[in-house]
């Protein structure tokens, strides 16, 4: 069976995504370089490439970069099967060899589990700065069209007294004394990095600061906080909270978050970072805690709280900001899946897939 048709609300996301971008024409007959490829993100844009190649004959040529050849073909299953995706088994901080000449860069890999971020933190910021430098280097040789790097909200690190209306300009404060601001700092340094090589070498980069970002299509083991929670409404069972919940999340919905990608791709300014929000999500994590049992559930499950008195989770601090979309939206792009609905379709495909 085609992998799109195992899931009726992924198959939905691809149709709209790939009808409503509006650049399809740019990318005909491209080579796409992808990293991090079974992560979520990257797996979420190598599937929306091979469906519009499926569905408009755009004739991408996707390669796709993964670390674990065994978990690629779990994800990817008989998509692998396509002759316009291939793959490259390597470390993205290791020399790999690319036989095609790439036109785009989507540079997604980085280490993204909490717990990780404590218990390998050196691992965590070396993956980050060798593994943009080697994409960069390959962007430099092959001359490219276009080099995204997919940066994170957590590079803003926290204001004060809390922020509203986060544009791109705006910067709070990361204590470089914790262990856990590896990658926040890593973020900062390797978005840096990209601006240093299109000042120094003239590579066309850009910069997607990304949302907490979930919805149809999340991978198995999906293990943060969005699946945990969608996991508590299907089993019908009680969320459990480790943290009080002040932490203020930003949200966007997958196929939301993949077309501003493609249009940052394509349409974004050299030298420029952009944030990739639906504003309309902004909650803190207990009232969205609540939203899943009350609205959700239907308030068939109920918050529960117990706080560790060590980090052992590896949790981020207490983010208060709210993020502003207005210079991703002035492309062309906006958001149209809400928290509430989000959640529907996630746990929906969870139905579909894993049940």
């Amino acid at each position: 069976m085609n992998s799109f048709l195992k899931s009726r609300v992924l198959l939905e996301d691809l149709d709209y995504l790939v009808d409503t971008f509006s650049k399809k024409d740019e990318l005909k007959n491209s080579t796409v370089l992808i990293t991090g490829a079974t992560g979520l993100i990257g797996v979420s844009i190598t599937r929306a490439f091979l469906y519009m190649n499926e569905k408009y004959g755009t004739k991408i040529q996707v390669v796709a970069l993964v670390r674990n050849l065994d978990k690629a073909k779990l994800i990817y299953e008989d998509l692998l099967d396509k002759t316009d995706l291939s793959l490259i088994v390597s470390d993205v901080t290791e020399q790999f060899a690319v036989s095609n000449k790439i036109d785009y860069i989507i540079h997604c890999a980085s280490v993204t589990a909490s717990k990780m971020m404590i218990e390998k933190p050196v691992e965590t910021i070396f993956t980050a700065i060798e593994g943009t430098r080697n994409l960069l280097d390959l962007a430099v040789k092959n001359k490219v069209k276009s080099f995204l790097y997919v940066s994170s909200m957590e590079m803003y690190g926290s204001f004060v007294n809390g922020a509203e209306d986060i544009t791109e300009k705006k910067l709070g404060y990361i204590d470089p004394l914790k262990v856990r601001s590896n990658y926040p700092e890593s973020k900062r340094l390797c978005e840096n990095m990209c601006v240093a090589y299109n000042s120094e070498y003239s590579v066309p980069i850009k910069i997607a600061r990304l949302a907490q970002t979930f919805g149809a299509g999340i991978l198995p083991g999906e293990n943060r906080v969005f699946a945990q929670f969608a996991r508590s409404v299907i089993d019908n069972k009680d969320i459990v909270l480790h943290t009080l919940g002040k932490s203020e999340g930003n949200y966007c919905y997958i196929s939301d978050a993949v077309l501003g990608l493609m249009d940052i791709l394509v349409s974004g300014e050299n030298g420029e970072a952009y944030n990739i929000v639906n504003p309309a999500t902004h909650t803190t994590i207990s009232d969205m805690a609540k939203m899943v049992c009350d609205k959700i559930a239907s308030g068939s499950i109920n918050v529960i709280y117990d706080i560790p008195e060590d980090n052992q989770y590896g949790y981020a601090a207490d983010t208060k900001l709210k993020l502003n979309s207005d210079k991703l939206c002035s492309l062309g792009w906006k958001p149209r899946i809400d928290l509430e609905t989000s959640y529907r379709r996630l746990i929906e495909y969870i139905k579909e897939t894993e049940c």
